[in-house]
């Protein structure tokens, strides 16, 4: 629908009143003490009414290989594709090493 008259600013803020943002509600978890959203599982130990619903600590450990393999990775990319500057720079090493040994 188009508005077709213009409203006045406190038209415009009566409006707005209810658009304020809310602190969230946060329960504690009963097993570790944690802030959690309510009617949701503890994102630090994986318990949800008193029971572990997720292994945390296997989630954690899965993560960090996960993410040791992908920095290994890329350690190893970097070392095959040089930047064109240090390229070029090992280039013009080897042609001058070359020239010193055809000159003796």
């Amino acid at each position: 629908m188009v508005i077709r008259m213009r409203h006045t600013r406190a038209h415009t803020a009566n409006r707005r009143s209810h658009h304020a943002l809310k602190a969230p509600t946060l329960a504690t978890c009963s097993n570790c003490g944690a802030q959690h959203r309510p009617h949701h599982m503890c994102l630090d130990c994986g318990f949800y009414k008193g029971r572990q619903v997720v292994d945390m600590t296997a989630k954690k450990q899965a993560r960090e290989a996960r993410l040791q393999a992908k920095r290994e990775m890329r350690e190893a990319q970097e070392g095959i594709f040089q930047p064109e500057e240090e390229a070029t720079q090992a280039v013009e090493a080897e042609t001058k090493e070359e020239n010193k040994e055809e000159s003796k």
